[in-house]
């Protein structure tokens, strides 16, 4: 069935009269749900509000951010429980927009809750609340529907007495949209399972033609028409995406400490408070400190942000008691702070629909928001690796099928020592074969269905040429002479986008924010805050479980006198500053560039390192793990290093003779099974024969996984080592 647009016209059986009296009562759950008096619903919220309480239809509103869609689904839960109707579900992607959906009910007297891996021991609670009937709005993560207790125990219950099931950020069910998540696929299934006369309204503001066809066909499902007053075409209301108060500009600056320096002059000349958003957890960390460096209070808040402290800073910065939190997209989607002054973006996102999505958090309450995007020239090679962790080819998906039909139910660690594929990607592959029925999450794991499973090769593929052709879109957006509101617009198909027409408040249009740049001084000082090179690397503490199955006799805990001590790195690879040549160094090495040992440009920082690094006890050697991509590179920093601590090279770890390489682009329990068998010290004998009680320092280029760190510093310490003391370039 294809859906039907429609923006004016409602049907249902309500009297005219009828229909009177409940926009009354909706405008009345308005004013409550907003604590302003002369708020005044929109026509279309009006619209939507009346299609699902009073014609019980599915609807999907497409509208910009900051236009009120949250207001359309919690008026119409007010109307739907004055009426007898059961809880409505949301399902809700991020953590900080369901904190903010909790707190917008419960000023209209709705009585929310949420179920998160933010609220584990609460669960029971909330379950028997809603059975009680004590909750109004329950809001739930698109990953909670497959968890094996609520999907089983809890979801029919709610499927089957919901009084509105609502798909926030909805644009996710497709898999034309820019942020491909399995778990919101399931969703078609859920809406398919509805009892008849059970509204559902989807909701987003990043949608382009295509994406909102998508989902409204999805919306339409496969439901039955029970009557001829539920008509069973979807209600598609889209909007104009113009933000007037959103002032766009694009600043191409030469390197990262300049990029620095722009964020320290500008962000204090701004009135108000902003997101800084970076595209890597250490690029986060980075500005953070930057930032607080010079004077400036921000937080970070990223994924690996402890929860109750992203809860504290998102406080903060609603109460305007941080100038900036500097976030990765973990606060991309739904966080709701009416005057928030700007959002500065420190790295392109991946494409112009995500990128609008997160500047539509500015300037939603105010008549002026500043939104600046500043691109790094590493923004590709962060799109390329999330590109990377795409779904595997057919033949690793088989393998998997294969092993769970003969094996039964398995664990996703016991699934790591069968299968090759990292840890992400697998449990990517698995989310997506469980969408599509081929096998079923349980407690403790997955087992195979039996049912027939294809492999879509041709969506995976429009999945992989629709990201490629954002990322296009992208560069195009930063080097654009243009209107930049006006590409967005056109990016997301906006209905009310007319030609030629310009914002007149972008850097294009001629809206120059004067006073932007900082001086020499100023981006010297970023420079030299930038240049101090080190990071500690901890030593890896756990055998991955199941290395028996491959083997290798680990298991548990590494033994403290197996162990490597703290390390230290140059830099991680996803930083600002060395990071950024560490890229370069190891890429054009990948490239086949020639293997010409330490560039000169890092030799002061590895010295910098040495000397700011306290070794205890003193290393009396260096070894180091023989390369075989950059052999001259390990060797030429090994001598090196020994020569500043004026101790000998004493001998390498390296592969066993006629050893094939090691994978890299596997998971954690296949790497450490192919370095356990392939690595071997090298120690000559009157070093083996002084090496007992002593220390070592252990070098190699780089780390990824940590493994062959970990085995090489093993080796030692069974040796007799007294302590192994690593160092690398770079981390990551």
């Amino acid at each position: 069935m294809t859906p039907r647009a429609q923006t004016t016209t409602v049907h249902g059986a309500a009297t005219a009269n009828d229909a009177v009296a409940m926009r009354q009562e909706a405008q009345a759950a308005l004013v409550a749900l907003v604590g302003r008096a002369d708020a005044i619903l929109r026509e279309d919220q009006w619209t939507a509000i009346h299609a699902l309480v009073a014609d019980r239809r599915r609807a999907l509103v497409v509208q910009r951010t900051g236009w009120g869609k949250s207001a359309v689904y919690f008026v119409a839960t007010s109307l739907l429980r004055a009426r007898g109707a059961g809880p409505t579900v949301i399902v809700s992607p991020l953590l900080a927009l369901m904190r903010n959906q909790v707190e917008s009910a419960q000023r209209a007297g709705i009585r929310a809750e949420t179920i998160n891996s933010a609220n584990v021991t609460e669960w029971a609670d909330v379950h028997d609340r809603i059975a009680d009937g004590l909750v109004d709005v329950l809001l739930v993560s698109p990953e909670r529907l497959n968890n094996p207790g609520f999907r089983d125990e809890v979801l029919p219950r709610l499927a089957a007495d919901a009084g509105l099931v609502v798909v926030d950020e909805a644009h996710c069910i497709s898999d034309w949209g820019h942020d491909f998540r399995p778990d919101y696929r399931r969703i078609r299934t859920l809406l398919d399972d509805l009892p008849p006369g059970i509204p559902v309204l989807a909701t987003t503001a990043t949608a382009n033609a295509r994406v909102t066809a998508d989902v409204a066909e999805q919306l339409a499902g496969t439901r039955v028409q029970t009557a001829p007053e539920a008509p069973g075409d979807v209600l598609v209301l889209r909007g104009g995406l113009d933000r007037e108060s959103l002032h766009l500009s694009v600043h191409r600056l030469p390197d990262a400490a300049s990029q620095l320096a722009w964020l320290a002059h500008r962000l204090p000349r701004i009135d108000g408070s902003g997101i800084v958003y970076c595209l890597t957890v250490a690029a986060a960390q980075q500005v953070t400190e930057h930032l607080r460096g010079v004077g400036l209070e921000v937080r970070a808040y990223t994924g690996q942000t402890d929860t109750a402290e992203r809860e504290r800073s998102e406080q903060d910065l609603l109460a305007n008691r941080v100038k900036a939190l500097v976030a990765t997209s973990a606060l991309g989607m739904g966080f709701d702070k009416g005057d928030l002054a700007f959002v500065v973006h420190l790295g392109a996102p991946a494409s112009p629909i995500a990128y609008y999505q997160q500047v539509g958090r500015a300037g939603r309450a105010t008549a002026r928001a500043e939104v600046a995007l500043l691109p790094g020239r590493e923004d590709r090679a962060i799109w390329d690796y999330f590109t990377s962790l795409s779904f595997p080819p057919e033949v690793e998906v088989r393998r998997t099928l294969d092993v769970l039909a003969e094996a039964g139910m398995l664990s996703t660690a016991a699934l790591e020592t069968r299968i090759d594929l990292r840890r992400n990607r697998l449990e990517l592959m698995l989310k997506v074969l469980d969408v599509d029925g081929a096998v079923r999450r349980v407690r403790g794991g997955w087992e195979s269905t039996g049912h027939p499973w294809d492999y879509d090769a041709a969506r995976y593929e429009r999945v992989a040429a629709t990201r490629q052709s954002e990322q296009r879109a992208m560069i195009d957006y930063v080097g654009l002479d243009s209107c930049r509101m006006a590409y967005l617009r056109a990016a997301l198909d906006d209905p009310e986008l007319t030609p030629g027409w310009r914002c007149g408040r972008c850097d294009t249009c001629g809206d120059v924010t004067a006073d932007s740049r900082p001086d020499d001084a100023e981006v010297a000082a970023a420079r030299e805050r930038l240049a101090v090179p080190g990071v500690e690397v901890e030593p890896r503490r756990q055998w991955p479980s199941g290395m028996d199955r491959l083997g290798i006799p680990l298991s548990g805990r590494i033994a403290v006198d197996e162990r490597a001590a703290t390390g230290r790195a140059v830099a991680r690879l996803d930083a600002l500053g060395w990071g950024g040549l560490l890229r370069d160094l190891f890429g054009s090495a990948s490239h086949g560039a020639p293997d010409d040992g330490l560039p000169v440009a890092l030799r002061q920082p590895v010295l910098d390192v040495l000397g700011a690094w306290s070794r205890e006890p003193a290393p009396a050697g260096v070894v180091y793990v023989e390369s075989q991509s950059r052999p001259g590179l390990v060797r030429h920093l090994a001598e090196g290093v020994a020569r500043q601590l004026e101790i000998p090279v004493v001998g390498t770890v390296r592969p066993v003779r006629g050893g094939e390489a090691g994978r890299h682009d596997v998971n954690s329990a296949q790497r450490l099974a192919g370095i356990s068998r392939r690595l071997e010290l090298a120690l000559g004998e009157p070093a083996a024969a002084g090496l007992p009680g002593r220390a070592v320092l252990l070098v190699d280029d780089r780390i990824d996984s940590g493994w062959t760190l970990t085995v090489a510093a093993r080796l030692l310490r069974l040796a007799g080592a007294s302590a192994v003391h690593p160092f690398v370039l770079g981390v990551g």
